[in-house]
């Protein structure tokens, strides 16, 4: 394994997370993001963060699911359930993480 290996893929999370934020904001569509490692979440809510189990489950549901069904559209594969982690990998490029925020743009876009 190369050195800063793990540093790596959280700076993809991160960048990948802060780039959904950011299309979310430009929505209109509220948005809190989670990043530990190269694993990641998402919930479409106001509240920052969301740390309970409270919090999680009172997000927008139908939001998520229209968001989840959009992002397949455009051929970006995130875990199904609003409430499980995603993660990147090594093989995730730059220019991965670069498309699935444009396609997220477009699909925040609908969801306003």
């Amino acid at each position: 394994m190369q050195p800063g290996f793990y540093d790596g893929l959280e700076r993809n999370a991160r960048a990948l997370m802060d780039g959904f934020a950011t299309q979310a904001k430009r929505a209109g569509v509220p948005l809190t993001t989670v990043v530990v490692g190269g694993m990641f979440g998402f919930f479409f809510t106001d509240v920052s963060p969301v740390t309970s189990y409270k919090q999680a489950t009172a997000c927008h549901i139908e939001r998520f699911r229209k968001f989840f069904h959009g992002m397949l559209s455009e051929g970006v594969y995130l875990a199904p359930s609003a409430y499980e982690a995603g993660f990147v990998s090594s093989a995730h490029s730059d220019a991965d993480i670069a498309a699935s925020i444009e396609a997220a743009g477009r699909v925040m876009a609908t969801l306003a």
